[in-house]
């Protein structure tokens, strides 16, 4: 039989089709209904009988629904899939909040969007890039639901065309065909705005510090450090983003790395990197272990980390190393001593000391706000055991083996083609860390919501 949906009592024409809810109405033979919240995924049977009534009540996710037979032959119903007897009457998004809040969403876009036509806005570097940043944070939900509205109302339309074509055998198979497609597209935009709508992590936007600090293993973990700097190196080239050295030695590298969306990927490179191999130093050709640090800290503002100027010590002190008389005989350095937790920062990258103490002062409310991260991340991991890793910089992520050529990820449980990673190919293994957060995430919001 043919169904149909309706919110409250029925309706005709046009003032159905607005009180139509949206929700998915699955005919299983003739003996189950299932009731899915296209949103959720929930799925909620209810029996129905060969001679029940033609009306009954189904609690819904949002409202109850009532739901009604036109008493049609089943040929004549909107849509057959799979065995005889499974019939599919539309496929909608039921969440009424979902859909405020994405028009909000869209209102909120159209704003950003008018705003940086604002001649004012031009004049402000700062803001205009944290309006153009925020902009485009919120396309992508834009457009796929502007595609999701559009794809709606055309179904609206082949599902009127299939009605009225009533005799006409072609017209009522070119709708048909129109409905399954565009049934098709909706759920996909569905699932895709689902992920869209995820909570953020509000650091996903930022640029980062890039720390590597060799483990151990000697003189080999200060030449892994320095190939995993290069491996970032590659990376950041094929996401379009910039490296700035902030301070180098012959075991640590702290590089400022600048883009779209730096946080958000690299996140997933925070913890210890091992590596198995032959060092180029082995005479014997003995498999050494070693290891390096990677840590990825959010750039933060100073209205964000407040420093008391009492709790930091600043000495001033020749920078080594080339760059010129200048340099050498100038106390251009900068050695900055956080004394509540005893970090140290010495910066000597530029020619004046002004501009080091600026970089020392930020890289030091980077290290800063990393701790409150770990300390949040630490919290949270009591409570979500299944999210990609811990956060914490001790944790051991990845192991490479140069023996079998492969690249293990802890966390994933699995292997990679360790010659893709060090050609800076790895947005793959972050792609399927982003998908296992992103199904973490949705778990525990389907916890909270049971």
């Amino acid at each position: 039989s043919m169904c149909e949906t309706r919110a409250g009592h029925s309706a005709s024409g046009a003032a159905r089709r607005s009180t139509r809810m949206m929700t998915s109405i699955f005919i299983v033979g003739l003996a189950t209904l299932h009731c899915a919240d296209a949103f959720s995924g929930a799925f909620m049977p209810a029996a129905l009988s060969r001679a029940g009534a033609r009306n009954f009540w189904i609690q819904g996710s949002v409202l109850p629904l009532r739901v009604s037979f036109s008493g049609l032959p089943l040929r004549d119903s909107m849509q057959v899939r799979g065995r005889a007897g499974a019939a599919i009457c539309g496929a909608r998004m039921a969440d009424d909040a979902m859909i405020r809040r994405l028009e909000n969403t869209k209102l909120q876009f159209e704003e950003l969007t008018n705003q940086l036509g604002d001649p004012e806005l031009a004049n402000d570097s700062t803001q205009l890039l944290k309006v153009t940043r925020k902009r485009a944070s919120l396309e992508a939900v834009v457009t796929a639901y502007t595609e999701w509205k559009e794809n709606t109302e055309e179904l609206e339309g082949a599902r009127e065309m299939f009605n009225e074509a009533k005799d006409d055998a072609e017209m009522r198979e070119m709708a048909r065909e129109e409905v399954n497609m565009l049934e098709s597209r909706i759920k996909e935009l569905e699932e895709e705005l689902k992920l869209l709508l995820l909570p953020k992590d509000p650091n996903d936007e930022k640029d980062v510090m890039l720390e590597i600090r060799a483990g151990t293993g000697g003189d080999e973990a200060n030449i892994w450090a320095k190939d995993l700097l290069e491996i970032y190196t590659k990376y950041a080239k094929t996401q379009g983003w910039t490296l700035s050295p902030m301070e180098e030695s012959d075991s640590t590298f702290i590089y400022q790395v600048q883009g779209n969306s730096v946080y958000s990927k690299l996140k997933y490179e925070a913890g210890v990197h091992r590596v198995q191999r032959v060092p180029a130093t082995e005479t014997q050709g003995r498999i050494h272990t070693s290891t390096a640090t990677v840590a990825i800290m959010p750039e933060v503002d100073e209205v964000t980390v407040q420093i008391d100027p009492k709790d930091i010590t600043m000495t001033m002190a020749r920078s080594s190393g080339a760059g010129g008389q200048n340099v050498n005989k100038v106390e251009s350095a900068v050695d900055l001593m956080h004394l509540p937790t005893g970090i140290r920062v010495f910066c000597q990258q530029e020619r004046s000391q002004l501009k080091n103490k600026e970089i020392a002062m930020q890289l030091l409310r980077a290290k800063l706000y990393d701790i409150q991260l770990q300390e949040q991340q630490a919290e949270l991991y009591k409570q979500r055991k299944d999210q990609v890793g811990t956060g914490s910089r001790s944790e051991k992520i990845r192991t490479y083996n140069w023996k079998d050529g492969r690249c293990s990820d802890h966390r994933l449980v699995k292997n990679f083609p360790l010659s893709s990673f060090l050609s800076g190919d790895i947005d793959a293994i972050i792609q399927e860390c982003i998908f296992k957060d992103q199904q973490a995430l949705l778990n525990a919001m389907a916890e909270e919501d049971a």
